[in-house]
């Protein structure tokens, strides 16, 4: 295989089995790929207790600056059903003009086209005048704890500096060339436990219902709203998820209650303003005697989630100019510049150099017959190799 045809790379990569945090063979494929090409590829293995060992790779081609990375993972979702999909998940069957098969948007599509839009770069103008490198994680799709974060680690203890990254997520809601993402949001999530006392459903007034008391704490940090969005960001948003109580009989009063909760947070906050606004609200409502008349304040605790994703917005005229114009050339429409969305990757990226994201189209994502339409594999790798070619030319500006 030559590499340059995006089609023929996305089957290989969907043809391995790579359910996070099975490697399944899809970096080594990866390593076939680049290496031809003059990439120096290392594999490297991360571990931490209590978690699967996952294989990552780095690869990088010429050795001064400008270096603009190329991040993305290997690592699907599971297939579900595979009984329900119309074609097998890992078969890379193409019928009625679309490539079928798990990963084939989230994320493989990506990688194999930034492969075919370099080795179409290096075919007709030879390496870029500075460096490329691919930094390829199979645990983006899981905890995100032996992937991006570590891999980054390991390369810059080991000199590596880089100019710029795109992460080719899909971020195309409905055609490619809808959305550039420049940010992400925030999130934060935590769960609070709310302790009553057990009793008689026919003597409430021997207990303390600890149904009331989380009813009225996950009130207050639903309402009000935390904010009204900025110009970058939409309004942050908090979302109660669960709510659990493990009492099976009607008639006893639950001791204990517990509600787990994400919020989504835009620039307004950071991770630590925002737990002190929960806080607060959490205090005054605990205190508030609406749902307990004549109680004392209830007894509540809070645990927050380890690692929370902070908020980022990229300022970087150079990348998002050259991944716009690139975008604007091929499909003729000027693409939205957008924060929207849950987090990705770039979270971690950001801390290393400004970083954009720009993909396939992603409304069969993380589904049953999860696919891609052949064309856009072959436009969005003709978008890769102008935007290789824009950025290297404005990398400078």
């Amino acid at each position: 295989m030559t590499a340059t045809d995006p089609v023929a790379n996305l089957q290989v990569l969907i043809r391995c089995p790579s359910v996070t945090p099975a490697e399944g063979g899809a970096l080594s494929a990866l390593d076939a790929m680049l290496s031809p090409l003059g990439f120096k590829v290392d594999k490297v293995k991360a571990t931490a207790p209590g978690t699967s060992d996952i294989e990552n790779l780095y690869a990088r081609l010429g050795d001064d600056g400008p270096h603009l990375m190329f991040a993305g993972h290997t690592d699907v979702v599971p297939v579900g059903d595979e009984q329900a999909w119309s074609h097998p998940p890992f078969a890379a069957e193409i019928s009625g003009g679309e490539l079928f098969g798990r990963g084939a948007v989230d994320m493989k599509g990506g990688v194999a086209c930034f492969v075919a839009a370099i080795a179409r770069h290096i075919e007709r103008h030879g390496a870029p005048k500075g460096s490329v490198s691919f930094l390829i994680t199979g645990d983006e799709e899981g905890p995100a704890i032996n992937g991006t974060i570590k891999l980054l680690q390991w390369a810059a203890e080991r000199g590596e500096r880089w100019d710029a990254c795109l992460v080719g997520e899909p971020t195309n809601p409905d055609k490619l060339g809808d959305m550039i993402k420049i940010g992400r949001r925030g999130s934060l999530s935590g769960k609070i436990t709310v302790h009553g006392v057990q009793g008689h459903a026919a003597y409430p007034h021997l207990a303390d219902n600890a149904v009331r008391g989380i009813l009225q704490l996950t009130q207050a940090l639903m309402d009000p709203p935390f904010d009204g969005g900025t110009d970058n960001f939409q309004p942050s948003n908090l979302e109660v998820t669960t709510i659990d109580v493990g009492n099976p009989a009607t008639n006893v009063v639950p001791a204990k209650a517990t509600a787990s909760f994400n919020i989504r947070f835009n620039d307004t906050w950071t991770a630590q303003s925002l737990q002190q606004e929960i806080l607060r609200r959490l205090d005054a409502a605990a205190a508030d005697g609406v749902l307990r008349p004549g109680r004392a304040p209830l007894k509540y605790d809070i645990v927050w989630a380890e690692r929370p994703s902070h908020v980022f917005l990229t300022r970087n005229n150079a990348l998002i100019a050259s991944l716009s114009s690139a975008v604007e050339s091929v499909t003729g429409q000027s693409p939205k510049l957008s924060t929207t969305g849950g987090t990705s990757d770039a979270r971690f990226i950001k801390d290393y150099c400004p970083v954009v994201e720009f993909g396939l189209v992603g409304q069969t994502m993380h589904m049953v017959d999860e696919r891609v339409a052949v064309c856009d594999l072959e436009r969005l790798t003709v978008i890769y190799e102008t935007f290789i070619e824009h950025w290297f030319a404005n990398a400078g500006l």
